[in-house]
């Protein structure tokens, strides 16, 4: 662990009458602020679908969002370095909103046309004034999805090298203590289940989920699998202990897929109520479903799909936006409500924590977009929070 330099502060407000972050002193407090984490990527920008790195972008950043009244509301904006590159879950808040651990870290070197990985994860304190990033903990690989435990006590990062690693959070504390090996290849999305005796981790290049069990401080793992569909990427799990949902990339989210035209994709529902995990529903969705959420209550299912809006204008499948879809968990299967326009290659979605809302990471346009559920049926607020850069991850609070 290195102690940065303390970094130029692009924003620093507090929402009047929330009594957000320097004044949240307990976890009770934190969880009715309902905080919501966003990445945003600066440097990265795309262009018609194609990929560009602008000579002098603005700085990478980190959006903190409070969402515990309607419209939710950006309280705090803070640089930091990271990346539109991997699951839109490389970001991550302790449960009782103190600090946020920002992935995926990456610089462009523009001499040589090439992106460079780097191998740490920031520690940002949210309640300094103002926030700012109290250090750097290399996990030895390019980490990609985090997520933390309901006690606040663990923090897991998927790498891009086939390694978990398991960091313990003590306070403002945060320290490398083991790499579980699971793989040769990339992971990516990972998420904890509610009890916080297991984890679900994504094999992205090997398809499936792979089973991790908690105990205290010491994660380990029989190798248990959970089967998916192509690329499994961002995971996600109910509130009420029952479900969790992985959403798959498909081609796209393989390694020198080719050329591809938007073909359809899928997501994946796991009963998790009880060992072993059992994936009991593929649903086919519209083409790179990037992000999905559970809501907290165990109801809904957000999906937010790419839809061809990620391809070039010469590609016959490309559309100018994606989209949200939202699902209905009924009788054990995931049931289609809504299906309403989204943003051009748009990126993380999540629930709030009263599952009446749901936020949408519109990339290009630099957005995140407010939907409300109204039993089934999604509305478009048309409420916009606007960020500096492409909105990148987004995560809640452990719920």
């Amino acid at each position: 662990m290195t102690q940065p330099k303390t970094p130029r502060w692009t924003v620093w407000k507090l929402a009047l009458g929330l009594g957000v972050l320097a004044t949240l002193n307990t976890p009770s407090q934190a969880m009715a602020a309902d905080l919501i984490v966003s990445s945003n990527d600066a440097k990265y920008v795309r262009m018609a679908g194609k990929d560009t790195y602008p000579e002098h972008p603005g700085p990478d950043t980190l959006s903190v969002i409070d969402a515990s009244s309607a419209p939710p509301r950006i309280v705090a904006t803070i640089e930091v370095a990271t990346s539109i590159a991997g699951p839109p879950q490389a970001v991550a808040i302790t449960p009782d909103g103190k600090l946020a651990v920002v992935s995926a870290t990456n610089r462009y070197d523009h001499p040589q046309k090439k992106v460079i990985l780097d191998t740490f994860l920031q520690v940002i304190d949210l309640e300094a004034k103002p926030p700012q990033i109290i250090a750097k903990v290399d996990v030895g690989s390019h980490p990609q999805g985090l997520a933390i435990n309901r006690d606040g006590t663990l923090l897991l990062a998927a790498t891009v090298g086939g390694d978990v690693a398991v960091l313990t959070l003590d306070g403002k504390a945060v320290v490398l203590k083991d790499r579980l090996k699971l793989s040769e290849k990339r992971l990516s999305g990972i998420s904890f289940t509610h009890d916080g005796k297991a984890a679900l981790v994504a094999l992205r290049d090997e398809q499936g989920i792979m089973v991790l069990d908690v105990d205290g401080q010491n994660v380990t793992t029989q190798r248990e699998r959970v089967a998916t569909g192509v690329a499994p990427y961002a995971i996600d799990v109910s509130g009420d202990g029952q479900w969790a949902v992985v959403g798959n990339v498909g081609l796209p989210g393989l390694a020198n897929a080719g050329k591809l035209f938007g073909d359809a994709d899928s997501f994946t529902l796991i009963d998790v109520s009880q060992r072993p995990f059992r994936a009991v529903q593929h649903v086919t969705v519209p083409s790179i479903p990037e992000g999905i959420a559970i809501a907290p209550n165990g109801r809904w299912i957000a999906v937010q799909a790419m839809d061809g809006s990620n391809l070039t204008l010469d590609n016959p499948s490309r559309h100018p936006h994606g989209r949200v879809l939202l699902f209905e968990i009924r009788d054990g299967q995931a049931v289609g409500t809504a299906d309403l326009p989204g943003g051009e290659a748009g990126q993380g979605i999540v629930f709030t924590t009263d599952s009446r809302y749901v936020l949408a990471q519109f990339n290009v346009e630099k957005q995140i977009a407010v939907f409300a559920v109204n039993d089934g049926k999604l509305k478009d607020t048309g409420t916009r929070l606007t960020v500096s850069g492409g909105p990148a991850s987004i995560r809640s609070m452990p719920r």
